[in-house]
């Protein structure tokens, strides 16, 4: 988009860019981004509509302030964010729309992917280095905002892969932007089930440790989340109060929740291996066919769940960098699956067992609150799948195998979930939790079998060669849309 915005310019005489801008390397666009003051003219002559309206989104952070004051709208977030470039392509946008005398506007990268995550050090000391940002910052109080995506890392890299290399990512943002006398702000993309960071969020921010940065935190809440969390008087004070003695904990405990060198050691091992066997696995050929034909991936599309579309791009063809997070894992849940909350940890924990090395995991359960806390949100993800839903696609030609892979995954899984904490079954030791998600799944189970019914009968269709308008089909599709929006409010943080 920004290269739309700057040949358009380029075009209209605008001096501040050269006609070999994008021949230049980064670092010498990046110089010329951070003097960028020049008006951008009229918003309406750009003829790109998706350019059209960013500026024009621009331009009404500024009439959001002028009216309610700076804190009505005052922070930009720029998704899967890459490079220190796409900073400033935006620093620069801001200025040269409205802001250019004084810039009011927090400018926050989000880092999503795994490869992301652990570039996003360098990304902010590059930053932090230019002399037109770092001036910026000091004006905004020495804060740095930063993003990081819970939902689409654990898409990207699997569970434990995802929460570990924030927590790295974490540790090593904080320590670059102390060094620069900057106090990072995260800002957690959380969402409702574990594999999109949530579960026991309190626990989460309570196990950090000294390393991490938290004289300010700040989480998103999943819509049907802020319903049931803070839906009424009662609960909106329990969970507030459980958010707030979450960092005060975390700083009383601070030094007990610093990993030791083994201790690290193990966790980095943990995480390799589940994120070898999740790529492993989400490069399997049936992958993405497993999710276009036997789950409800492409309904979503279809209600407003979300709020975006269930894919990036235009492409017919679906693939997996085009999936958005809150569909990817919501059409494991329907399936009552739940691949992302646990994929790959059973397969990392089996390795330890195999090399009579158990006793290294279980002293990190023991050590680190971190590690444990990831171990129960991960119970949570295996007590809410219900494998007897799908069971009869393990008898499927082209998609048994797949089933079984699957299935064989979560038995491990389970299996050294309850070895490793000493529990007979699955969150033994949260007898409440474990009974409002008991109760949850015997409500939505009867709609989950009449979607499944649905979905099998739209399946039969399709081999027969039923055309999209045929009404049986018309309807089936509609009992399976019409079922997300129960599924998803009654299960609570399906999604």
């Amino acid at each position: 988009m920004f290269t739309t915005v700057i040949d358009h310019l380029i075009s209209t005489g605008n001096s501040t860019f050269p006609d070999n801008y994008h021949d230049l390397s980064e670092a010498e666009q990046i110089k010329i981004l951070s003097k960028a003051t020049d008006d951008i003219g009229d918003l309406d002559a750009f003829e790109d509509e998706m350019v059209r309206n960013t500026l024009k989104t621009i331009a009404i952070i500024k009439d959001i302030q002028k009216s309610n004051g700076e804190r009505g709208a005052n922070r930009y977030i720029i998704s899967n964010n890459q490079t220190a470039l796409n900073v400033m392509q935006l620093f620069a946008m801001l200025k040269m729309v409205a802001f250019k005398d004084k810039l009011t506007v927090d400018v926050a990268p989000l880092f999503e992917t795994i490869p992301d995550l652990e570039n996003a050090p360098g990304v902010m000391e590059q930053l932090y280095q230019n002399p037109e940002y770092i001036a910026h910052l000091r004006a905004r109080g020495n804060k740095q905002h930063i993003m990081l995506g819970f939902s689409d890392g654990t898409k990207d890299g699997g569970y434990l892969m995802a929460n570990w290399g924030i927590y790295k990512a974490k540790e090593k943002l904080t320590e670059m932007s102390r060094k620069y006398d900057i106090t990072a702000i995260f800002f957690d993309g959380r969402g409702g089930p574990p594999a999109r960071g949530g579960g026991k969020t309190h626990n989460f921010y309570s196990s950090l440790g000294p390393t991490i940065e938290d004289k300010e935190v700040q989480i998103t809440i999943q819509g049907q989340t802020v319903s049931s969390n803070f839906g009424t008087h009662d609960s909106s004070q329990f969970n507030l109060e459980q958010l707030i003695s979450s960092g005060i904990k975390n700083r009383i405990d601070g030094e007990k929740n610093r990993l030791s060198d083994a201790d690290r050691a193990v966790m980095n091992d943990l995480a390799e291996t589940s994120y070898q066997t999740y790529k492993d696995f989400k490069n399997h050929p049936m992958f993405i066919p497993y999710l276009e034909r036997m789950s409800t991936l492409k309904y979503y599309a279809k209600t407003n769940i979300g709020s975006r579309p269930s894919k990036r791009g235009t492409s017919d063809k679906l693939v997996f960098s085009d999936l958005r997070a809150i569909p990817f894992v919501g059409s494991w849940s329907q399936l009552k699956q739940n691949v992302p909350g646990f994929y790959g940890v059973g397969t990392a924990l089996k390795l330890y067992e195999d090399r009579n090395e158990w006793n290294k995991v279980e002293q990190l359960y023991t050590n680190s609150k971190f590690f444990k806390t990831l171990i129960d949100n991960s119970m949570m993800s295996l007590t809410k799948s219900f494998f007897d839903l799908t069971k009869y696609m393990s008898k499927d030609e082209e998609f048994g195998d797949f089933w079984n892979i699957i299935f064989e995954e979560y038995l491990t899984t389970k299996r050294l979930l309850l070895k490793l904490s000493g529990y007979d079954e699955l969150m033994e030791n949260e007898p409440t939790s474990k009974a409002s998600i008991e109760v949850r799944e015997h409500i939505v189970l009867p709609l989950l079998t009449i979607q499944q019914y649905a979905l099998k009968k739209i399946q039969e269709l399709e081999k027969a060669g039923a055309p999209n308008d045929d009404p049986d089909k018309v309807i089936y599709e509609k009992i399976v849309t019409r079922s997300l929006f129960g599924n998803i409010n009654a299960s609570r943080n399906s999604a």
